[in-house]
């Protein structure tokens, strides 16, 4: 049984996602399953900190991002809307430039008011990067989502 409220694609996520921080980034959604959002960040010059491995907050903005869409798919978008109330996250090992990470975000507790999400972070031979978890506000109010256009 899936946890998704209504149906959105993939594609719809990219085009909600230009100019904004998730393009930036290199943030794309890459699967939706019945209880978790997938998605890829490239581990370039975007990404990386002077030390030349995966920025931690790169990691963070992409557990956020995973996080964010996931909830935005969990709820009535007719009658509320998702945003980050807390998240923390443990960086185990460097991602490495050239290479992609992949993050897999499902959800601990959908609540009323609340929803936590787990996000682990992966290197594309699934060994974990980083382990996030984050916290949603749920708001009484329609979806603030806006493409670009209506955002210009």
């Amino acid at each position: 049984m899936s946890i998704w409220w209504g149906e959105i694609s993939i594609a719809e996520f990219g085009d909600r996602s230009r100019r904004t921080l998730n393009e930036s980034l290199g943030i794309e959604v890459t699967r939706i399953d019945p209880d978790a959002l997938h998605g890829r960040m490239p581990v370039d010059h975007r990404t990386v900190q002077p030390a030349g491995v995966l920025h931690g907050g790169a990691s963070v903005a992409f557990a956020e991002t995973l996080a964010s869409w996931a909830g935005h798919l969990a709820v009535d978008r007719e009658r509320f809307h998702v945003v980050g109330q807390e998240i923390n996250a443990n960086h185990v090992r460097p991602g490495r430039p050239g290479t992609w990470v992949h993050g897999v975000a499902r959800p601990l507790h959908l609540g009323r008011r609340a929803h936590v999400w787990e996000v682990r972070i992966s290197t594309e031979d699934d060994v974990l990067i980083c382990i996030s978890r984050c916290t949603l506000a749920v708001l009484e109010q329609p979806s603030a989502y806006q493409t670009p256009e209506q955002r210009s």
